[in-house]
């Protein structure tokens, strides 16, 4: 096996999700690094792999005073296998100031890809997947989880937040303010026995959690900002704004992409329009 970073994705739940080349990676890789050792070890144990060869603590708390000494274990002739507790490393788990250290220096870096929570409850919400923005960790705080919500209504992307069972109900709440009647929707328990995915608006998925108590970690899912029909409109005024700084086939080809509309019927307008001006 080569000395480099492995980055190598493990199960969120179904052990039996645990791809081929991870485990031959765990296998040979010469150090682990791990956010939590108890939990990564209990995961090896539970994988039948050796549960006694080196690991080392790396996480947020301790990423930048470890970045270095992992480098010099690889440039020893090691080869690290980088974990997080669960899932893909490196989504919203530390591990990027390592790998970009490892690129800065000429350190080869290796992805063993496999589970990944944002992708897995994309795929069970049914929500657009064309475009979505994936934003983390709900902040604790009320202002700051307000101020994040705020900032990201009028964004036309599917929005992916991770969210605790216990903050749900009241994460919802604020959901309900900023993205009003929009569909939402909640993944828990994904991979595993009670896997479910919940869709409504805040309103209908408050009423659910308060009578069926939240247990588990939750993806938190915002469909886009509903898009205005054919009928609302009006594509004569969004014409003579652009064509006053576009050309004409500039301005119909942004104006039909942005709202979805039939190209040459804004191009026919657009063309009436000019004539009139002439």
């Amino acid at each position: 096996m080569n000395n480099g970073l492995y980055v190598v994705a493990t199960p969120i739940g179904n052990l039996d999700d645990i791809s081929k080349r991870a485990l031959e990676v765990l296998t040979q890789a010469d150090v682990i690094a791990c956010e939590d050792t108890r939990v990564t070890r209990k995961l090896f144990a539970l994988l039948s792999l050796d549960a006694n060869k080196p690991f080392i603590t790396y996480q947020d708390h301790n990423e930048e005073q470890q970045a270095q000494k992992l480098i010099d274990l690889i440039n020893e002739g090691k080869a690290l296998a980088l974990v997080s507790d669960a899932g893909s490393p490196l989504i919203s788990d530390p591990g990027y100031k390592l790998v970009r250290k490892c690129r800065e220096q000429g350190v080869k870096v290796w992805t063993v890809p496999g589970c990944c929570a944002v992708i897995s409850a994309l795929q069970l919400s049914g929500l657009p997947t064309n475009r979505f923005m994936f934003a983390g960790f709900i902040p604790n705080k009320e202002k700051a989880r307000e101020d994040l919500f705020k900032e990201l209504c009028s964004l036309n992307s599917t929005l992916v937040f991770y969210e605790t069972a216990q903050r749900i109900v009241k994460t919802l709440g604020v959901a309900q303010k900023y993205f009003q009647n929009r569909e939402i929707a909640v993944a828990r328990e994904i991979t595993k026995l009670y896997e479910e995915c919940l869709n409504g608006t805040a309103e209908e998925l408050i009423q659910h959690f308060e009578n069926n108590q939240p247990k588990g970690e939750m993806v938190l899912m915002v469909a886009p900002p509903n898009e205005p029909s054919a009928s609302e409109i009006d594509v004569e005024t969004l014409l003579k704004e652009k064509l006053k700084n576009m050309t004409l086939k500039s301005a119909v080809k942004e104006i039909a992409d942005t709202y979805h509309l039939n190209k040459n019927n804004v191009y026919e307008l657009a063309l009436k329009l000019k004539n009139d001006q002439l």
